[in-house]
């Protein structure tokens, strides 16, 4: 192998020295050399107007280019004369309506030399700026005809259309913002279910000498489509009925944008479909009741997914998961998840019936869980029967579960004896997401609330002893906040507590620790909870909260992000015993198409050290 490569060096060295033999100087990877100049060009202007001249001033091409020939001095001559006219031209789009543009040969140090280039100097005094002073938004066609005839929703359309006008009074008047204008206000329309929606007229007068723009538009909104046929194409093993009932809305509906949006996102979330299109028919004669046109391509009947992965909590891990989607050929998912990994193993597996009127689900579910910390081991099995709600910001999860549980402490001692527990439990239960965010994988903006309740009555293994009835609520707010040049905020704060009588033997998975990611990192997973004989057992109760903040680390890597957080917080047997144990430190984000990336270093108070943590998604 040295051999081989010494070869390969002694090969590139020859190839670089007959290169540098013939004259030619560049290095692997440089690019071709670029063309020198024709003429050296200086303008004089603010940073604005200095990169439109540079970019579209004929004059400013001879300086970055060289087409060929030398450029003759009458033709030079010509672009110079040229230029003034041309630069006042360009400037107007930027809203100067009365600019001086100077153009000046300079005499060149090398003049009279065969390599001597021309020299010449643009001065621009732009001089006041154009600006908006009168706007009239006005309309005709079936919105104005609706809001005239008492039409509230029309009424209101129209005020949300004319607020958002991109170009009000005050604000500078360039092309490029009156054409975004007009195109954003198009747009708009359109959205509200006026797919045919155009502009009829529109006009910007303009006041040179006041460097005042009056703009008036007049848009013609066309009819408003409203829903009609509901065609579904591409359906080959799955029912017709469950992607109707997806679309949560009936014939002479108006055809918005965000109707068809949700319910193409709803059929996407149904994942029974590799490909989805929801597309209305723009034919103005079939305006009242436009067909609404699917098309879907099946994802597979059966798949299965291997996953190998590592996380700071429980270290390595091997994963399988099969889904079937049609249990024996009836409209149901099956689902089936085995997890191993050195502290934690799980199955858990579903059926779920496809969706319902009211975009409903019912289903039917089990878990066996063992988890193990570093004091002790939990068991459980739980199986669950309830119906769950899909909406579009708003997920909840109703259900009755039944579950049996012991805990293992992992010392001998006769105190870690105590801390054993079988447990039988049956609870009724209700969980809820409420989700506003820009992007549900990567939220930059936006909030999350997750709430969960149940009521049950619990069990233990030694008889009569420990058993009687409990309380369970918790909740989970997020913010997400831009906090401007490319700064962002996220904040968490997640509350909850049992309520039972002290002598209650409470099964774990209805307890609450803390500690580890998502939780307060710098800490180990889930060891900020109450200990029986040195043994950890869930709390009663459960506060934590972050606070993070994070910004690209480059412009030209915008999903590369480095934050710093701290985070508080633990598990407890009551309120009057709890104290927050604080977490600090800095990481990592990649915003992959996932979900973030997140590589942490934290440092926790109590314990005096630092720990990574790493993990992938957004929890709800």
């Amino acid at each position: 192998m040295s051999a081989a490569r010494s070869l390969a060096t002694l090969l590139l060295s020859a190839m670089l020295a007959g290169c540098a033999a013939l004259g030619l100087d560049f290095k692997p990877g440089d690019a071709p050399p670029k063309p020198p100049p024709q003429v050296l060009l200086t303008i004089d202007a603010p940073a604005e107007p200095k990169k439109l001249l540079e970019t579209h001033l004929d004059l400013a091409r001879l300086s970055v280019i060289a087409p060929g020939e030398a450029v003759s001095d009458a033709e030079l001559r010509r672009l110079e004369a040229a230029a003034p006219a041309q630069g006042r031209a360009l400037l107007a789009t930027l809203g100067y309506m009365e600019p001086l543009v100077e153009v000046q040969r300079e005499a060149s140090p090398d003049e009279g030399q065969d390599n001597a280039l021309p020299r010449v100097r643009i001065k621009v005094h732009p001089g006041v700026r154009s600006q908006v002073e009168r706007v009239e938004l006005e309309l005709k066609g079936a919105l104005a005809e609706a809001a005239a005839g008492g039409d509230e929703q029309a009424r209101k359309t129209i005020a949300e259309w004319r607020a958002a006008w991109a170009l009000p009074v005050g604000k500078a008047f360039v092309d490029g913002a009156w054409r975004d204008a007009k195109t954003a206000a198009l747009t708009q329309l359109r959205a509200a279910g006026y797919v045919n929606a155009s502009w009829a007229e529109t006009r910007a007068e303009v006041d040179a000498d006041r460097a005042r723009v009056g703009i008036s538009v007049l848009a013609d909104s066309g009819p408003l489509y409203r829903t009609g046929p509901l065609v579904i194409r591409g359906l080959q093993r799955q029912d017709e009925r469950h992607v109707r009932n997806l679309a949560g809305f009936d014939a002479g509906t108006p055809a918005t944008e965000v109707l068809l949006r949700d319910y193409l996102e709803r059929l996407q979330k149904a994942r029974l479909f590799e490909q989805v299109s929801v597309t209305l028919d723009n034919d103005p004669q079939q305006a009242g009741a436009a067909t609404v046109t699917v098309r879907v391509r099946e994802l597979q009947m059966q798949q299965a997914l291997v996953g190998v992965g590592i996380s700071a909590n429980d270290g390595p891990r091997v994963s399988l998961e099969h889904v079937h989607r049609r249990v024996f050929d009836h409209p149901a998912t099956m689902r089936n998840k085995f997890e191993i990994a050195k502290l934690h193993q799980l199955w858990e597996g579903d059926v779920s019936s496809h969706s319902l009127p009211g975009f409903e689900r019912n289903l039917i579910g089990g878990t066996l869980e063992r988890q193990e910390s570093d004091t002790d081991r939990v068991t459980s099995l739980r199986t669950r029967v309830g119906r769950a709600f899909d909406g579009q910001r708003v997920e909840r999860l109703a259900f009755v579960e039944l579950e049996r549980e012991l805990v293992e402490p992992l010392s001998s001692s006769q105190q870690a004896e105590q801390a054993n527990a079988d447990t039988t439990a049956v609870s009724v239960n209700l969980h809820s997401v409420w989700r506003a965010v820009d992007n549900v994988i990567l939220p930059t903006i936006g909030h999350g609330l997750a709430l969960e309740g149940g009521l049950g009555r619990s069990r233990s293994g030694e008889g009569s002893q420990g058993t009687g009835n409990f309380a369970r609520a918790y909740g989970r707010l997020q913010f997400w906040r831009p906090l401007g040049a490319n700064w962002h905020a996220q904040a968490r704060l997640e509350v909850g507590q049992v309520f039972a009588a002290d002598s209650v033997d409470i099964p774990e998975s209805q307890r609450f620790r803390a500690g580890g990611d998502d939780s307060v990192r710098g800490y180990e997973y889930r060891s900020l909870t109450p200990q029986v004989g040195g043994v950890d057992v869930g709390g009663r109760v459960v506060a934590t909260g972050s606070i993070e903040v994070a910004h690209p680390i480059n412009a030209n890597l915008p999903s590369l992000w480095w934050a710093a957080f701290i985070d508080a917080g633990r598990a407890a047997d009551d309120w009057r015993s709890y104290t927050a144990a604080l977490g600090a430190g800095f990481g990592v984000r990649w915003r992959s198409p996932v979900g973030p990336l997140r590589v942490d270093l934290a440092y926790g108070e109590e314990v005096n050290r630092w720990r990574v943590h790493f993990s992938v998604g957004i929890t709800y």
